[in-house]
């Protein structure tokens, strides 16, 4: 998979079925209370609840769903704390994985992933034995509907992002992960609207898996992991051929 994979991930994740259209929302839902908690109920006065409301309406959360889950996490009917905890390992073949999770229960996440890994021929590692080869990268996801790509590089550069990627309905603009909300700010002072604003992992070097059995173990416990509803997000190293990245 590209590096930059997390949003061909979302992507594809738009276009299944309902139930996992649900997981999706309650992801995004836990993601928002952090930040409500965190910045306060005000998106105008909370850049990163600004930035969840506009990865929401990407996803296609409705936007009734989106307001109760802000006024319940201002409130006091929210009684569940989210603690952030990040895994490592590997899957098959020594695939590097990173696992981001929001949990109110680090027992039963710890547990969950930790039998993933087992089940599909990997396991689970300590703080730090993979992160090494990845780098932190800020990415920002602006539309693309027909934009003139002189003035994106003008205005990319100007803002002080480092590169950025231009497909067919989305441009991808890669910042230095400090400076990601300057770059943001800077965009949306040009006019830009953005579909999501998020940090990422990239890896310096790829896996390959020759073994086909061996390729459908990671990707199913690559599917397990992401349909956890504690865990937020999934980065690895694997060179997944095209075909296993778009299904």
């Amino acid at each position: 998979m590209s590096g930059h994979s997390k949003w061909n991930n979302i992507k594809r994740k738009k276009e299944k079925t309902d139930g996992a259209k649900a997981k999706i929302f309650t992801k995004i839902g836990r993601e928002i209370a952090v930040a409500v908690k965190e910045g306060g109920a005000d998106p105008n006065n909370n850049s990163k609840l600004k930035d969840l409301i506009a990865k929401a309406k990407a996803n296609n959360v409705p936007n009734d769903n989106i307001d109760r889950c802000i006024k319940k996490a201002a409130g006091d009917s929210d009684r569940n704390e989210y603690e952030s905890i990040t895994y490592e390992g590997y899957g098959p073949c020594g695939v590097a994985v990173i696992v981001e999770a929001l949990t109110d229960n680090r027992n039963r996440t710890a547990g969950d992933v930790r039998h993933y890994f087992d089940k599909f021929g990997g396991n689970l590692g300590q703080q730090g034995c993979v992160s090494f080869m990845f780098s932190q990268k800020g990415l920002i996801i602006v539309p693309n509907d027909g934009i003139d790509e002189e003035k994106l590089m003008e205005d990319v550069f100007d803002a002080g992002a480092d590169d950025f990627n231009v497909e067919d309905d989305i441009v991808e603009i890669f910042t230095d992960p400090t400076a990601l909300f300057a770059v943001r700010t800077a965009l949306e002072e040009k006019g830009y609207t953005f579909e999501s604003v998020e940090l990422e992992y990239i890896p310096s070097t790829y896996t390959a898996i020759d073994d086909p059995d061996t390729a459908v173990k990671m990707q199913r416990l690559l599917d397990m992991l992401e349909d956890n509803d504690d865990v937020q997000n999934v980065w690895h190293n694997w060179d997944a051929p095209e075909e296993e990245d778009e299904e």
